[in-house]
């Protein structure tokens, strides 16, 4: 058995537990939050931990008294069917994301029901992962029938109460891939959501995003998305989802969810709308073949691939997905060549974008028996 990593504090703490899944390497995290009044792992940490346990077999998990210091030992990825119910803290989209990147890799396909806050305003929403997550994983050759995520009841927060349904197929191998030619956008899609509000609220958000994006291109269609009863969760709220594809199959996305109630203040669809139609633009600006949400998981599967060459064209990378290269260098010894590319001035191309090679670590699925 390889010596295992020791990591301090509770940042970037899910990039450490699933790479170590992926890579077999032992981790332990020290000081998670030792000088704080309420030291320890919070409850969403924990429950992170509990839904690997369910994905895995023989995991060992060890946590002192305090919380402060975590072993984690990873089983196999086995799979099947999991239930979980997601700490109301964080939404679905912060284990799901988690999820997208083990789940290609498990001995049995992967069928996870997720209860929880579907959409809050800090983590990537059970829509916005649908419409650019599952995109990225279809250029990595992992698709078919299998692979569906899908909003069962709607859930905000603070209260929860939704349920989400996410299945995956499993791969022996990746196939490499070679992105470097994000194209020019051709429509934009969308949903704008409201549940436990009037559903006016909703066509109001439609209007104001449209006032902006009508200016730039005519194909334009945002769904509106009104649960009712059962399915509309505990906690009422409205928000929205836009998706801007290209020519050549690239999904780069913005999103905006209203303020949870009873926290800070409420806000108007109508600046929700324009202020989402405004991050949208800037992620276009931004650019690259995977949108800033989905840099880490094209990342992950480019490391993962065949012994091939990869390529992805990114826009800016996010302080998170720098931080993660620094820990894929630690647990699978992959380096990426970093190029960056500027716009020329007569092109209208956007921001400075990073083109990132990689050579395939060769990872296959040990767990999948080849029929």
């Amino acid at each position: 058995m390889s010596l295992g990593l020791t990591y301090d504090g509770c940042n970037f703490f899910r990039q450490r537990l699933v790479l170590s899944t992926l890579s077999g390497k032992r981790v332990k995290i020290r000081n998670i939050r030792s000088k704080d009044d309420n030291p320890g792992l919070r409850d969403f940490e924990a429950s992170f931990i509990r839904l690997l346990d369910k994905v895995t077999n023989g995991t060992r998990i060890e946590i002192n008294q305090t919380g402060t210091v975590l072993f984690y030992q990873p089983g196999l990825l086995y799979g099947g069917v999991v239930e979980h119910e997601c700490n109301t803290q964080r939404s679905v989209g912060y284990y799901l994301e988690a999820l997208l990147m083990l789940a290609p890799f498990m001995k049995n396909p992967l069928k996870a029901v997720l209860k929880g806050v579907t959409n809050d305003p800090t983590d990537p929403s059970v829509d916005k992962l649908k419409y650019t997550s599952i995109p990225v994983m279809k250029k990595f050759g992992i698709d078919g029938e299998g692979l569906e995520l899908k909003v069962v009841r709607r859930g905000m927060a603070p209260g929860g109460g939704g349920e989400v349904l996410f299945t995956c197929p499993v791969r022996k191998t990746l196939r490499p891939v070679q992105l470097s030619e994000p194209g020019k956008i051709k429509r934009i899609r969308g949903i704008a959501y409201s549940v436990r509000v009037s559903p006016q609220m909703a066509n109001r958000i439609v209007d104001s995003a449209r006032s902006i994006l009508n200016k730039f291109i005519p194909d334009i269609y945002i769904y509106t998305d009104h649960m009712k009863g059962d399915k509309s969760g505990k906690s009422p709220g409205f928000g929205l989802t836009l998706v801007a594809e290209t020519l050549n199959g690239t999904f780069l996305s913005a999103e905006q969810v209203s303020t949870p109630q009873g926290q800070g203040d409420p806000v108007l669809p109508e600046d929700l709308g324009r202020n989402c139609a405004k991050l949208l633009l800037e992620e276009i600006y931004r650019g690259g073949c995977i949108d800033s949400a989905n840099q880490s998981l094209a990342l992950v599967y480019m490391t993962l691939g065949q012994q091939d060459v990869s390529k992805a064209l990114l826009g800016h990378l996010s302080p998170y997905t720098i931080e993660f290269l620094r820990h894929m260098r630690d647990f699978f010894q992959m380096m990426f060549k970093i190029e960056t590319q500027k716009p020329s001035e007569d092109e209208r191309k956007g921001g400075d974008k990073v083109l990132m090679t990689c050579v395939g670590a060769g990872y296959t699925n040990i767990s999948k028996s080849i029929k």
